[in-house]
């Protein structure tokens, strides 16, 4: 009888135990509080680190939409500056063609613009290491049928898309493109009524000094330019679009910059190895915080059963799983996630897209973490009617959003 009081006061000081926030268990057992202190180290690394990545990303963003607006200028037939302005209603409506002539003439304006790119005000290349101009790649889609008798509603279709493309090189056509001979000569007959679109494409690099300062190098980009004819919907009105995506390489410019973007380099390598490593130390005290209370719970589920004949609710065994735990491995994974991109974004290893999802990681595990900071302010009765509140009205809120 003894030894089954002692091993109830044993499970219930367990469990009592386990139940404790960590203030309690502080007072309870002077336990270092561990998870809190690198929280706090977390929290401030990561908001260093996301204010840092925030500001590099707002000049790469700021500096690849310029330079869209530009290239708009420079190869698109009847671009308006108006088109610049982002308005809600739009002042003027889409960039489009409406007759055939003008869907070879926006072919000859942007290979024309493209052979005279030294009379564009930036500092723009040919992709080759020579300067030299490299062939423009036209690809046309077509149905492999689409033929219409509108007079007498019917017509001859076969959904399957043929897509063929050619290379435009000056040796071929000289400074200036007639599209509509090209085509000819090449075999490439357009029917407009089975064309869904034709995409223009070519390369451009440059460099951004504007970006340059006592500790950054300036930036070398290649732009990869697509300027889209789209037909799709076959309603009279092709779209003229123009995309620009933009890839950092690896500069090779003036000796005096070297040394401070080294120092840059590895102050910014540094901050993210950091923060990955602390990242790392959270997510495995807490995957072992949570792995004991699954333990304890398949304990006390044993215990139950043999000392009282009972089992446990689902509340009950819910209590065991901290969810608190389970957004901070997630904001953690999120972060060294993020943490690994950065790092290659600031290698000149990266493509456009992954701005985008670095900024989706690193911001999502910040906003993570600073409401895992909010449960340890609920332990000051300072701040708990404040928390309490929060929660309470938390459900409400979102319904009425």
């Amino acid at each position: 009888m003894g030894k089954a009081l002692l091993t109830e006061e044993r499970m219930r000081r367990k469990l009592q135990f386990f139940l404790m926030n960590p203030i309690e268990k502080w007072h309870a057992k002077r336990r270092f509080p561990f998870k809190f202190i690198v929280q706090v180290i977390k929290i401030i690394l990561v908001t260093l680190q996301l204010c840092l990545y925030a500001f590099s990303s707002y000049n790469h963003v700021n500096y690849t939409w310029d330079n869209r607006i530009t290239f708009s200028h420079l190869f698109l037939r009847n671009w308006d500056v108006t088109r610049e302005v982002n308005a809600y209603p739009p002042s003027v409506g889409p960039l489009a063609i409406y007759k055939i002539t003008d869907f070879y003439k926006t072919l000859d304006y942007a290979y024309s613009g493209y052979m005279k790119l030294d009379e564009a005000i930036g500092s723009y290349s040919y992709a080759n290491e020579d300067n030299t101009a490299t062939a423009m790649m036209l690809c046309v889609s077509q149905y492999k049928q689409g033929v219409i008798y509108g007079f007498n509603e019917s017509y001859i279709f076969n959904s399957e898309i043929v897509e063929r493309c050619l290379n435009i090189t000056r040796f071929e056509t000289g400074l200036t493109l007639d599209s509509r001979n090209f085509l000819d000569r090449n075999d490439l007959n357009i029917s407009f009524n089975s064309l869904v679109q034709a995409q223009l494409m070519f390369s451009l690099k440059t460099v951004n000094f504007k970006a340059a300062s006592r500790i950054t190098a300036p930036s070398c980009y290649k732009f990869d330019i697509t300027i889209t004819l789209n037909n799709a919907d076959h309603d009279g009105q092709m779209l003229v679009d123009l995309d620009a995506a933009a890839i950092r390489l690896k500069c090779k410019g003036d000796t005096t910059y070297i040394t401070d973007d080294e120092i840059s380099s590895i102050l910014r390598s540094l901050l993210n190895y950091t923060v990955s490593v602390v990242c790392l130390v959270s997510l495995v005290l807490c995957s072992r915080t949570v792995w004991r209370a699954q333990q304890l719970k398949r304990i006390t589920v044993i215990f139950f059963l043999h000392h009282f004949d009972k089992k446990l609710t689902y509340a009950d065994k819910r209590k065991f799983l901290n969810f608190w735990y389970l957004m901070i491995i997630v904001n953690d994974i999120l972060i060294i996630l993020g943490s690994a991109i950065k790092e290659r974004i600031e290698r000149q290893e990266f493509v456009s897209d992954q701005w985008n999802i670095c900024s989706l990681f690193l911001g999502v595990g910040n906003m993570l973490v600073w409401f895992g900071i909010l449960r340890y302010l609920g332990f000051f009765q300072t701040y708990n009617i404040v928390i309490l509140t929060l929660q309470k009205a938390a459900p409400q809120v979102s319904a009425f959003q």
